[in-house]
């Protein structure tokens, strides 16, 4: 039995598509509200098309990962009565979630201000590469965000040169960003009655998400440079050799210090006054971690991981994703759900990293397939 979401009785039409935005209405959908995503005649979202991979079933699971609970449609919106055919379907809506380039919902006749006016406690998110102001005409993609935003000049090192993060990490913390803005605008509508416009873009959540090395520029006006995977502000916070492969120690602080000397046989270090504060390790980094390398060279990583995490100083070895769900596992995670699919089998799916106590998210359906009406 699933237990009604958090979200029950909210109906979004969502007619994002790619990354970002779909992926915050998987997590409304996910959370018990009804997402109808309305999809192009012409094969439908572009991430049905992203592979390889495909699953047994011939899907991309590009599109998988951010499309669960949710039902399809497909409108063209160019065409005069799909379009009324959106309007109606907008009007049965609480939310509706949007990132074409600017403009174009508004050339549709589906943007803000005169869906607003039909429907005054409609809550409308668009999500933007670089907002609707002098930005506007500028397209708008995860890689291009990490670049131009800086992401990727603080990734990697001084040999390597800039590199993007592993995953699409701008979406996705773009679509977290527009997941909290809806959520705070459904509750000023539930308190109100008035609805509102959200905006989120890729940029600004990018310099958002950089935090501490955006607060720096931003307070002293430097400019933080790549350092592979050293820390700018603190030492030993970085990864280091074993006798196999390497780990990532993560000694924040004074005490944390200490129990790491202690733990791998060198509690000298702990006293040694080149090390005696953060500020000092951070001074005699490379000096420190020539010591701890040389102590952590008697035995492999997963000893460490066992012997440091037993002490409380946080820790870990260079997992790969294999290696990352299986101890997720472990550690009684379950971060791997099955979702019944259309075909009648099932689709794995990656677990919604919210725990709710009483109104958890749900797993009902796999994403939809793509049906073709006839004659598109």
């Amino acid at each position: 039995m699933i237990t009604p979401g958090a979200l029950e009785g909210v109906r979004v039409a969502d007619f994002s598509r790619v990354l970002a935005a779909p992926y915050a209405t998987m997590l409304m959908a996910d959370l018990g509200a009804e997402v109808i995503k309305v999809e192009r005649p012409d094969g439908g979202d572009e991430t049905r098309a992203w592979g390889p991979p495909w699953s047994d079933e011939g899907e991309s699971t590009y599109f998988l990962s951010v499309n669960r609970n949710k039902t399809s449609r497909v409108l063209d919106l160019r065409s005069p009565h799909d379009r009324e055919v959106a309007l109606e379907l907008v009007a049965g809506c609480d939310v509706v979630m949007e990132n074409f380039r600017s403009g174009t919902m508004e050339r549709l006749g589906l943007g803000y201000e005169e869906l607003s006016e039909r429907h005054p406690g409609l809550v409308y998110c668009s999500v933007t590469g670089f907002g609707s102001g002098a930005g506007a005409d500028l397209p708008g993609y995860d890689l291009v965000a990490q670049a131009v935003g800086g992401l990727m000049s603080v990734t990697g090192s001084a040999d390597s040169g800039p590199m993007k993060s592993g995953v699409a990490l701008v979406d996705i913390v773009t679509g977290l960003h527009a997941t909290i803005g809806v959520l705070a605008a459904l509750r000023h509508r539930d308190r109100t009655g008035e609805g509102q416009l959200v905006e989120v873009n890729l940029l600004s959540s990018v310099l958002s998400a950089m935090s501490n090395q955006a607060s720096t520029h931003a307070v002293t006006g430097a400019v933080p440079q790549a350092m592979g995977n050293l820390h700018p502000s603190i030492a030993p916070y970085e990864v280091l050799a074993t006798a196999d492969r390497p780990v990532a120690i993560a000694a924040a602080n004074d005490k944390l210090f200490g129990l790491l000397a202690q733990a791998v046989g060198r509690p000298e270090l702990a006293d040694d006054p080149r090390f005696g504060s953060n500020a000092d390790r951070v001074a005699h980094r490379a000096v420190l971690a020539a010591e701890l390398e040389d102590a952590l060279a008697g035995h492999g990583a997963d000893h460490w991981f066992d012997v440091l995490s037993a002490q409380g100083v946080p820790c870990g070895p260079i997992n790969d994703l294999g290696q990352a769900f299986d101890l997720a596992r472990r550690l009684d995670l379950d971060p791997v759900r099955e979702v019944p699919s259309a075909a009648g089998g099932s689709v794995a799916t990656i677990a919604n990293p919210i725990s709710l106590s009483r109104t958890p998210a749900a797993y009902r359906t796999a994403p939809p397939p793509f049906v073709p009406r006839s004659g598109s």
